[in-house]
């Protein structure tokens, strides 16, 4: 597919620092929606495998809609955290959890406005499981939302074909993770749980990665845990 002005406007984008401002700046070229180049590609078929089951589809719009998949949950998530704390929060974990949520909000809205009508539909979440008055369920959760973003964006990368998309996928991993840090800072202060074995490989020193269909729970189930509105990934590796 033949690279677009939008997205070689988007390669500018990302020669610099990838904030908030950036995001919501240069999805938009007056007054129409910048899309990564994926209106001009075949639409995906977000039509799940089982009634009320959506699919995020193929190819890099596929992986790029799973991104947004998890990055609504991530949202919906601190959002609904920040809007009540739970019981004796202290000022810096406070400051923590709102940068968090800023971060992950500004994730969300940048994969809507750049996948246009090619995103998936905003879902439905289910945290019913999710004591929010609770420092331990709360960090918990939030602990394994941030491990499993961090896993699906490493596994997702090799499968990325247009470059663009790949340098997104790699900024938006490396935030991911200073947030995964600093959670775990949170449940175990001053230890190496920052970046625990079970996270990185001691052997290599790099960050273990899945597809989004691999292991025992799947991130797929892991996200579905949380969503009312189930997603699939069929048509990914």
């Amino acid at each position: 597919m033949k690279e677009t002005n939008s997205e070689n406007q988007l390669r500018s984008v990302f020669a610099g620092p990838l904030k908030r401002k950036s995001f919501l700046k240069y999805t938009a070229l007056s007054g129409t929606v910048l899309v990564l180049g994926l209106e001009s590609c075949k639409k995906s078929n977000h039509g799940g495998t089982s009634p009320g089951v959506i699919d995020v589809g193929s190819g890099d719009p596929g992986i790029l809609n799973f991104a947004y998949a998890l990055e609504q949950l991530e949202a919906a998530f601190y959002i609904k955290v920040n809007a009540s704390f739970y019981s004796n929060i202290t000022d810096a974990e406070k400051s923590v959890l709102t940068d968090i949520m800023n971060h992950e909000v500004a994730h969300r809205d940048f994969f809507k406005a750049a996948l246009g009508s090619a995103a998936i539909p905003t879902l439905s979440f289910d945290f019913s499981s999710i004591n929010f008055s609770d420092r331990m369920s709360v960090l918990g959760t939030a602990k394994a939302l941030e491990d499993t973003g961090v896993s699906a964006y490493n596994g997702a990368g090799q499968y990325i074909q247009n470059a663009a998309y790949l340098t997104l996928a790699g900024k938006i991993v490396s935030v991911e993770a200073r947030h995964a840090s600093a959670i775990r800072d949170l449940l175990n202060p001053l230890s190496g749980d920052f970046a625990g074995d079970d996270v990185v490989d001691p052997a290599t020193g790099l960050d273990f990665s899945r597809t989004p269909n691999a292991g025992s729970p799947s991130i797929v189930a892991t996200a579905n845990t949380f969503l009312a509105t189930k997603i699939s990934a069929t048509q990914l590796p």
